[in-house]
C-alpha cells in the first residue's frame, strides 16, 4: 500500500481523501477526509523506519550499527538529516584539540596575550572544525591578539563564523 499523496501533481494545490475502504469487506466510505499531520509526516518511510530503529534502540548508535547493518558515520549522518528536517540544528561532533594546539596555548598564555584561566578553558576546548588549518589559522588570530580567547573558542566549537 502506497501513502497518500497530499499535494495535486498538476496544480499543486493540496488534495482531500474523498473515500475510505475496508481491506477485508471491500466497504467504502464517501466523505471528506484530512491527511494525517503529525511532526513526523514530513518524514519519509526510509526516515520514518530510522527514527523507530533509533527509539527501539534506546537512542544507542552501536546497538543500531548491529541492526541496520550501517557504519556509526553512516548513521549520524542520517540523524542530523531527520533533525533538520524537523526544524533542528544538529551539534557536530566534538573533539579534543591535537597537541600541537595545546602547546601553541600555552605558548600564548607564556606571552601574557591570554589569562591563566583563559589558557584553561581553551585547553579543555573540543572542536568542531575538522580543518587543521582552520583551527591553525584561530590560533594564529588569537597570538596575534586579533581576537579574543573567548571568540578563539567559540570559532573552535563553529558558533562563530
Amino acid at each position: 500500500m502506497h501513502n497518500a499523496i497530499e499535494k495535486c501533481p498538476v496544480c499543486q494545490h493540496d488534495l482531500i481523501i474523498t473515500q475510505l475502504s475496508c481491506t477485508n469487506c471491500d466497504t467504502k466510505i464517501n466523505g471528506h477526509y484530512q491527511h494525517k499531520q503529525g511532526p513526523f509526516s514530513v518524514l519519509n518511510e526510509e526516515q520514518t523506519n530510522f527514527l523507530l530503529s533509533f527509539i527501539k534502540c534506546e537512542g544507542r548508535f552501536n546497538r543500531m550499527e548491529g541492526e541496520l547493518g550501517l557504519s556509526y558515520p553512516t548513521l549520524r549522518n542520517r540523524f542530523n538529516e531527520i533533525v533538520k528536517i524537523l526544524g533542528g540544528n544538529p551539534q557536530a561532533e566534538l573533539k579534543p584539540l591535537r597537541k600541537e594546539e595545546r602547546m601553541m596555548i600555552l605558548s600564548i598564555l607564556e606571552d601574557d596575550i591570554i589569562t591563566l584561566q583563559e589558557a584553561q578553558s581553551l585547553l579543555k576546548a573540543k572542536t568542531a572544525l575538522t580543518s587543521l588549518e582552520e583551527r591553525a589559522a584561530i590560533f594564529e588570530e588569537l597570538a596575534a591578539s586579533a581576537i579574543t580567547a573567548e571568540d578563539a573558542e567559540k570559532m573552535l566549537r563553529s558558533e562563530l563564523e
